[in-house]
């Protein structure tokens, strides 16, 4: 998928004309957004495989896949934030138009897709608890880009039902009357395409994921905050959930990895916990 939307939206990128230059551009692109070094290894290997396969049938001249050097697997390079930075944060974007956002996942650690497609009909307010089964993605349609929800999670365990942290159940309680407040005061003008959705502007618009990821890094500029991407959040909450102890099975199930393998690759430097239950057990 993100192969494809990448090449849809650079429409003079062709197999003929992409240059090495273009596919490591491709591929910063893909870091940039938080996709693992394993997952852009994957992508090589296959885009490499048919262009490897479009020279033999003579479709192209050379393979500019040869002049570029395969991604390295490397250890988990995010950032996250400290229980206090994530605080001053919130209180800090509380006017931002993507607080929201921000609130959700600093708070639940959601991808961007799944904090944008959080539903108040999916909320159950009783036992505190969200399903999550939708996300957002951004599509080019008659050339311009428009943010579309999509019922069709990243995996089978990226569907799931979890609890809310008070914080967070808190601050969308908050949300659900600032909503509220919004059509009032816009009345006609209000977009109601989107009500289901939790994550929208003041004027009911869907939030693009692009513009939460680029607007992030330009908040924290102005609030004068250390810089970490947007996906960094759900690191932080991670971070946060194994200094506190809680096992990384635990962690996995909450984050909605397909794989304890990815849980463990990412954030088994962090566990300290473990190896110390683990010592002292040997002890």
């Amino acid at each position: 998928g993100k192969i494809k939307r990448y090449f849809e939206e650079n429409p003079h990128l062709t197999i003929g004309n992409i240059t090495a230059k273009e596919i490591e551009k491709f591929y910063t692109h893909l870091f940039s957004f938080g996709v693992k070094s394993n997952t852009v290894i994957h992508y090589h290997a296959i885009l490499h495989k048919a262009f490897k396969q479009a020279f033999k049938d003579d479709l192209i001249i050379a393979n500019p896949f040869d002049k570029v050097t395969r991604p390295k697997k490397n250890e988990f390079q995010g950032s996250y934030y400290t229980k206090e930075e994530m605080q001053k944060l919130l209180e800090l974007a509380k006017d931002d138009p993507i607080y929201t956002a921000i609130m959700v996942s600093g708070t639940m650690g959601l991808r961007r897709s799944e904090t944008l497609g959080v539903r108040w009909s999916r909320i159950d307010w009783e036992s505190k608890s969200i399903l999550l089964d939708t996300k957002v993605i951004e599509k080019k349609i008659n050339g311009k880009k428009v943010p579309v929800p999509v019922e069709v999670m990243k995996n089978k365990s990226s569907k799931r039902t979890m609890a809310i942290p008070d914080m967070a159940y808190d601050l969308l309680k908050e949300q659900k009357t600032r909503q509220k407040i919004y059509k009032e005061m816009f009345g006609k003008n209000y977009n109601h395409e989107f009500d289901d959705y939790v994550c929208v502007d003041p004027m009911g618009n869907l939030l693009k994921p692009n513009y939460v990821t680029e607007h992030f890094s330009k908040l924290l500029e102005k609030i004068g905050m250390r810089h970490i991407r947007f996906h960094d959040l759900r690191h932080t909450v991670a971070s946060l959930l194994i200094n506190n102890g809680v096992p990384l099975t635990h962690v996995s199930d909450y984050l909605g990895h397909a794989d304890i393998k990815v849980t463990a690759n990412t954030y088994g430097h962090l566990d300290k916990a473990s190896k110390a239950i683990s010592a002292n057990v040997i002890n």
